[in-house]
């Protein structure tokens, strides 16, 4: 079987399934990405180049569609020597929503297409509305609407579709959730598992499981992922608990949402408004995948504050390292989190509440340990990628052949 993967940061999601398919002698793999990802990888690589940003002057709701058909336009124009020279792959995993694969039903007709979708949007009731309950007016609806265009492009182009959770997949058109299965990539559970005996060394700071820590992680420091509620909870912390360590893992940018209108970034405006007792407060950035599990193992708790939006792998990687989880009482953490049983749930925007809870769990940290080893279970039973993969390979299979015709 030739399998073609399309994704602009490949490997991305499918760095999973790349690996468990490397030993099948009789699966070949390419992967068409974008020129400017650095990322090494196995299968045979493809790049395409965007020639150009969307137009100045075009219609705002139009900005995304006209940036997605570029893409799409690039990546076919990039695969097409292949084409000619006789490839024809069985079947292609796409990402949605970048357009890179809306041609490709178009380029390779023949080929099946199951496609990953991570989010379709809304304009309420969703991500967009619950900061602050900011209703869009009617140009921002307009926009938000025309967001999901290529997604339905995507959408009638596929033969089957793939989302990673409940929540996400109910957010997805209802007209085509039936023929797109709920499947998540799953977990590392054994790189992923607890270590009592575990460290972090951040410059000349070595924090353990004995020490009083708590962690928070993302890809940016955010609104979306609660970041200044958990900074000013983390201002107010710092004063009641002298031995506290904080590590934030993360970029110091907006990956999600709209940036500051005062050009400052999230963590400058955070350090400039709460204070902080720095020597306390960690902030290293992206580290290594093993920086990150140890800081699970080691936590005392680890906060992971969402929107209603795309849940991030680090909670359930948390989950499986047996951390104590502090999660918004929101709709995607609450698919993975039961309050008191394997996780604590807390109002997003309650600080003083978060404050209380942290307070609680720093004092009576063996208490709460039934609810970490529960956490660990809840990913072995549901999430293991070892169960999980082969799931995937015969997802794979069955919409290559065409036999797949019911949600797995």
């Amino acid at each position: 079987m030739q399998i073609l993967f399309m994704h602009n940061n490949f490997p991305g999601q499918y760095r999973r399934i790349v690996n468990f398919l490397k030993p099948k002698k009789k699966v070949k793999m390419f992967a068409a990405t974008l020129e400017t990802n650095q990322q090494q990888f196995g299968p045979k690589r493809v790049n395409y180049k965007p020639h150009r940003e969307p137009k100045e002057g075009i219609h705002p709701a139009a900005i995304d569609t006209e940036r997605a058909t570029i893409m799409g336009q690039a990546a076919y124009k990039a695969l097409l020597p292949s084409q000619k020279n006789g490839f024809r792959p069985d079947i292609i995993l796409a990402h949605s929503g970048w357009g890179a694969n809306m041609f490709m039903r178009d380029l390779f007709p023949d080929s099946k297409l199951l496609t990953y979708y991570e989010w379709y949007y809304h304009s309420k009731n969703a991500d967009v509305d619950f900061l602050n309950n900011n209703v869009l007016d009617p140009n921002g609806q307009l926009r938000i609407r025309m967001k999901n265009t290529p997604i339905l492009q995507d959408m009638a182009a596929m033969d089957w579709g793939q989302c990673p959770t409940k929540f996400q997949h109910s957010k997805l058109p209802a007209a085509f959730r039936n023929r797109i299965s709920v499947l998540h990539d799953g977990v590392d559970t054994v790189f992923f598992s607890p270590n009592q005996k575990a460290s972090v060394t951040i410059g000349d700071v070595t924090l353990t499981a004995d020490d009083e820590v708590i962690t928070y992680v993302a890809r940016g420091m955010e609104p979306y992922r609660g970041f200044p509620q958990f900074m000013e909870m983390l201002s107010k912390l710092q004063k009641l608990r002298p031995n506290l360590h904080a590590i934030v893992l993360g970029n110091d940018r907006a990956a999600y949402g709209i940036a500051r209108s005062d050009g400052k970034t999230y963590k400058e405006w955070a350090l400039d408004t709460f204070d902080f007792d720095m020597s306390r407060l960690h902030m290293p950035g992206l580290q290594p995948l093993e920086t990150f599990r140890d800081m699970m193992r080691i936590t005392s708790a680890h906060v992971y504050y969402t929107v209603p939006f795309v849940l991030s792998w680090s909670l359930m990687e948390a989950m499986s390292t047996g951390a104590l989880i502090v999660g918004s009482d929101t709709e995607p953490v609450k698919e993975m989190i039961t309050d008191g049983h394997n996780g604590l749930l807390v109002d997003f925007f309650d600080v003083d509440a978060q404050v209380a809870k942290l307070c609680h769990i720093l004092d009576k940290k063996t208490d709460y340990q039934p609810l970490r080893d529960e956490a660990r279970r809840t990913i072995l039973g549901s999430y293991n990628n070892k169960d999980l993969l082969p799931r995937y390979w015969k997802l794979i299979q069955s919409v290559a052949n065409g036999s797949q015709t019911a949600n797995v």
